[in-house]
């Protein structure tokens, strides 16, 4: 199997995050009304926040979410939240997976889950695996059509779809800003100036709010499903636990945060999400411009969105490193993310100083 394909393929479920697969089997068979057979379940091993399995029985496979292990953070894992999207979305926007039912009985699982249908295809990580070929047009073709993907997210007609109360776009930059201050508060662990003054600047640089969009809040290289035989094809978008309604600019400056151009620092590079230094791949300022071109969109605050986007990844992984912390996770994986917090949050303050995206 090529590593392509492995990267989205699952792995053994990690200690400490298994699941009850008999009160599962039992809960399914109910909500089908049929029996089925046992269930193999196995675990996707990307990600940091919510947990994904692949549950299978007889000849089905469908996708589990549940909120981690330890989580006191309800909103940013609201299952209820991402299957009401999908449900809405999926009858009209191929590039979502069709959800099959949520259930918010704790006593199942231990927590609210849902499951969906499993889109196959192809994951990038940190690297192109050599056998996808991607040269450097073809690098820039996928640049373009990441972009183009999240424009066309951005265009949907969202009340049309009966999201028009998902969220509440009025005033929704200043309750993001004023939220993420307070959940890094609520989750801090160390003394990190950068956060605090990339918080302040935020506050008072605020420019006022954009035409309301559907937004995914999380939408980079590795939440997209490529196509297998032709990788510069988007077949899925996942992980919708934070999408709402709000404005767009600042679903892209969250895009461009996992964005590493190559002459960042070298703390930057340590963290990147995506295969984005390769031969080929654009910059952050082509992607802003790509996204610009194709949206018609205004970007001149663009830096603020962007420094916005490197502080709420900051506070996500400040999150997870504090329920580590607290002894609430054991993966080791989350052991020392609190460097990740002192890059980005610096990496925010150097560019709200300099007034570029890097």
């Amino acid at each position: 199997m090529s590593a392509a394909r492995q990267s989205s393929e699952t792995r053994e479920v990690r200690a400490g995050e298994e699941l009850d697969a008999e009160s599962l089997r039992r809960y399914v068979a109910a909500r089908l009304d049929h029996p089925i057979g046992p269930l193999t379940i196995t675990q996707f091993p990307g990600g940091l926040s919510n947990l994904t399995y692949l549950v299978a029985w007889d000849e089905s496979e469908y996708v589990l979410r549940r909120p981690p292990f330890g989580s006191k953070v309800k909103s940013a894992h609201d299952m209820g939240r991402e299957y009401t999207v999908l449900s809405a979305l999926a009858p009209a926007y191929e590039k979502v997976p069709k959800p099959l039912f949520h259930c918010d009985d704790s006593r199942v699982l231990g927590a609210p889950f849902y499951l969906m249908e499993r889109i196959r295809g192809t994951i990038l990580r940190r690297r192109i695996p050599n056998e996808l070929d991607i040269d450097e047009s073809k690098a820039r073709r996928l640049c373009e059509v990441m972009v183009d993907t999240l424009v066309e997210l951005h265009s949907l007609k969202y009340p049309a779809l009966g999201l028009d109360g998902f969220g509440r776009p009025q005033g929704y930059i200043e309750r993001q800003v004023s939220g993420w201050t307070k959940r890094y508060a609520d989750s801090r662990t160390d003394d990190l100036p950068n956060v605090e003054a990339i918080a302040t600047w935020l506050l008072d640089n605020m420019p006022e709010d954009g035409t309301a969009a559907l937004i995914h809040n999380d939408f980079k290289l590795d939440n997209l499903v490529l196509e297998i035989e032709d990788p510069i094809r988007v077949r899925g978008i996942l992980d919708w636990e934070m999408s709402t309604i709000g404005d767009p600019l600042m679903d892209l400056g969250t895009a461009l945060c996992y964005w590493v151009n190559r002459t960042d620092p070298q703390p930057m590079q340590t963290i990147a999400f995506a295969p984005s230094t390769e031969p080929g791949m654009m910059t952050r300022g082509e992607i802003a411009d790509r996204y610009a071109e194709q949206s018609g969109r205004e970007l001149s605050n663009i830096v603020y969105y962007y420094c916005f986007g490197l502080f709420k990844t900051a506070v996500v992984v400040q999150q997870i490193y504090y329920r580590f912390k607290q002894g609430l996770t054991k993966d080791p994986r989350f052991a020392t993310l609190i460097e990740a917090v002192k890059a980005l949050s610096a990496h925010a303050v150097s560019c709200s100083e300099s007034g570029g995206l890097g």
